[in-house]
């Protein structure tokens, strides 16, 4: 039954997509009910004033990105979206009993393919999908970590189909950004709406970086009882930097760079004003490559020459663990239901998206059969570089997807197209649908634990499915109920 829609929403059509505010015509979102009702009596002027003062606080407080293709701009504002994405306690339940259960497979899967590798041998993977893996380090091979942890945080992206089920699009293992906005887009909607924000019953999301330090804490080598902790960045240029900042203050651990680290006989060592002082553990937001000149790219100027060694030693604790990218390559995303039937001898909870392998002459068959239909893309990328979405592009753009995919198979997967749940956003003077998918961020540590909510990314250009910032996307506050 359709929901009335006044004031505020009197104009809105979710356009026959599954709506976070108000579900579906099956389907209604009755846990939105309350701020709905609130929302409504606000005007759009009114909105439109606090959306833009909050605009001015983002780009005051530094919270920025940067887009290395656009030449015009190294920092900008993340557009923020006022009108926040609710999820009900039922929901929630469901999404962090799936994530738990995936990170766990995740771990899992990595001490395999380091270890006795029993996953490819038996052919439940195809090893070549690993072994040549560009993420794949075989100096991690045999190595052991404690708790058998080697993502300590992971980033899973969902997104919610048309009747409203939400499902796996790709895991992030490696180094998963964005958690930062989650925290400051909630202390942004505290402050610009408590008329919006008060009694109803949020849950929390600013003791993210006690549970960070506390789950790395417990990643030190053994016998450390009060282990330093230092998150390494690659340092100002990054895109993410500001993010860095954030985590090292809400944690209160030191922000360091590779040229503030030192190994001496054996150990790592920061340097201080009071000389040195030993490291126990490194957030790092550094690339495999970069981590070790010594034993990587021996051009980098970003890591520390030595850190491997001692990392292999167990002198040092790394998070996340090197070589965590085989994990989250879009075509081992694919194989995740069996990976977790395998190692958890459990039914997947959360749903994958179809996927079709291009490296499998059925897959590269039904991907070139139905090229214009489907969302083809590379497998090691991210931030949505490289991405095809069929029935959005143009001839000339399947004609070069067509020709990138039969000249290396292996790089790219193909998915159907997912209607994505829209959720109403601010657009100039009205309030209109857009497309919008969900990170949530676990932590792990000897158990893990899940952010309330996440990021909300919302692809803000009309009838994109692209959700990243670094494509035109924006973020909006997301609300978990209690």
């Amino acid at each position: 039954m359709s929901q009335q829609k006044t004031g505020l929403f009197a104009n809105y059509d979710r356009n026959g997509f599954f709506c976070e505010t108000f579900g579906s015509d099956t389907n209604p979102a009755l846990h939105t009910s309350l701020i709905r009702d609130r929302m409504e009596r606000m005007k759009v002027s009114a909105l439109r004033r606090r959306s833009q003062a909050s605009d001015r606080e983002l780009f005051n407080l530094g919270i920025t990105f940067t887009v290395y293709s656009d030449r015009d701009a190294i920092d900008r504002v993340l557009p923020f979206d006022v009108i926040p994405r609710v999820i009900s306690p039922e929901d929630w339940q469901h999404i962090e009993r799936g994530c738990v259960q995936r990170v766990a497979a995740i771990n899992r899967f990595l001490y395999d393919v380091y270890h006795d590798q029993h996953i490819l041998n038996d052919g439940t993977v195809p090893p070549e999908l690993v072994l040549k893996n560009s993420c794949f380090r075989p100096e991690m091979k045999g190595l052991d970590l404690p708790h058998d942890n080697y993502v300590s945080v992971c980033g899973i992206d969902l997104v919610r189909d048309g009747q409203g089920v939400f499902r796996v699009l790709e895991d992030n293992a490696r180094t998963p950004s964005g958690v930062s906005y989650v925290v400051e887009n909630r202390h942004l909607m505290m402050r610009a709406f408590p008329d919006l924000t008060g009694n109803v019953g949020l849950r929390q999301v600013s003791s993210y970086g006690m549970h960070l330090q506390a789950a790395l804490a417990e990643i030190a080598p053994a016998g450390t009882d009060d282990p330093n902790i230092v998150l390494m960045s690659p340092g100002v240029f990054n895109s993410a930097y500001f993010e860095h900042v954030f985590l090292a203050r809400e944690m209160g651990v030191p922000l360091v760079e590779g040229q503030d680290l030192v190994v001496d006989d054996g150990y790592v060592f920061m340097k201080t004003t009071g000389g040195l002082r030993r490291v126990d553990v490194i957030y790092r937001r550094v690339d495999d490559a970069f981590i070790d000149p010594d034993q990587f790219n021996p051009d980098s100027l970003l890591g520390v020459r030595g850190l491997f060694k001692a990392y292999r030693e167990g002198r040092v604790s790394l998070a996340n663990a090197v070589g965590t990218g085989v994990a989250d390559d879009k075509a081992i995303c694919a194989y995740m239901p069996r990976i977790i039937r395998y190692y958890l001898e459990e039914e997947p909870i959360l749903q994958s998206v179809e996927t079709h392998l291009c490296r499998e002459p059925e897959g590269l068959a039904y991907t070139l059969a139905h090229l214009a239909e489907l969302v083809v893309k590379p497998v090691g990328e991210s931030g949505g570089y490289g991405v095809v979405v069929g029935p959005k592009a143009t001839r000339e753009q399947l004609g070069e997807c067509r020709a990138r995919v039969e000249a290396d198979p292996a790089n790219y997967i193909s998915q159907p197209v997912v209607d994505l749940s829209v959720c109403p956003t601010l657009v100039g003077d009205s309030i209109e649908p857009r497309h919008v998918d969900l990170r949530p961020y676990i932590v792990t540590g000897k158990e893990s634990w899940v952010l309330p909510g996440g990021l909300t990314r919302v692809a803000l250009r009309k009838g994109s499915l692209v959700v990243n910032s670094s494509q035109g996307g924006g973020t909006k506050d997301t609300w978990v109920l209690e």
